[in-house]
């Protein structure tokens, strides 16, 4: 096919998809390999931002989809239905973060580390289809696990799951308590600076002491005879 050609059907299945479009969907449908369409798509997001476009070709994942440009969303929202958007509690929050950082978590894995039942919480990231199930565990039972979807990279504007924010390193205390390596850091510099502030002033002290033992102590005058 024309490269011309080619750039013309990649934009059209694209625009009617309306969705994410895999590059293995891309390959079975056009029969080219993914060289040869990511090169296609690359120099479609070239045209586009040559042409100042009102359209943009998003990379999430593994696949692509025609979106419309960020500084247009003032226009656009308007236009959209405010019901369709998911609206998350603080629950559903911790749920979500808690699957993007460990993929193929269970609900029990969930429950673990919030201290509560999560059903609701992964009942409507299902319904919104933030999360997906991803199969069975290999254990006891074979519990379901659970991942994020392209929505979910698409909502916070990530491109890949890797590009989540790194969480801050931690470990477990003599109680099993969850302590942050930053935090502990912190407090151990202001602890030396405190001991070093609390010797300087006892050193201050014992010199002050020693000058005070040292000093010879005032001689009256003779009594004249």
């Amino acid at each position: 096919m024309e490269k011309e050609k080619l750039k013309g059907v990649i934009e059209a299945i694209l625009f009617a998809a309306g969705r994410v479009v895999k590059i293995r969907e891309l390959m079975a449908l056009l029969e080219v390999n993914s060289d040869e369409i990511i090169s296609t798509i690359a120099e479609l997001e070239k045209d586009y931002a040559e042409e100042g476009r009102g359209l943009e070709i998003v990379r999430v994942e593994d696949g692509y989809q025609l979106a419309s440009k960020k500084e247009y969303h003032e226009y656009i929202y308007p236009m959209l239905s405010k019901g369709a958007k998911p609206t998350l509690s603080q629950a559903s929050l911790e749920v979500l973060s808690i699957i993007a950082y460990n993929s193929r978590a269970t609900k029990a894995d969930v429950d673990t580390i919030r201290g509560v039942d999560s059903s609701a919480s992964i009942y409507r990231l299902l319904e919104y289809n933030l999360i997906e199930q991803a199969g069975k565990a290999d254990l006891p039972g074979k519990p379901m696990t659970y991942r994020v979807t392209d929505d979910f990279l698409k909502m916070f504007g990530l491109k890949s799951i890797k590009d989540l924010p790194e969480l801050p390193k931690y470990k477990l205390d003599s109680n099993r308590q969850i302590v942050i390596d930053e935090l502990e850091e912190k407090e151990s510099i202001t602890d030396e600076n405190t001991d070093e502030t609390k010797e300087n002033n006892e050193n201050q002290e014992n010199n002050n002491s020693q000058k005070n033992m040292e000093a010879p102590e005032p001689q009256g005058g003779e009594d004249n005879q």
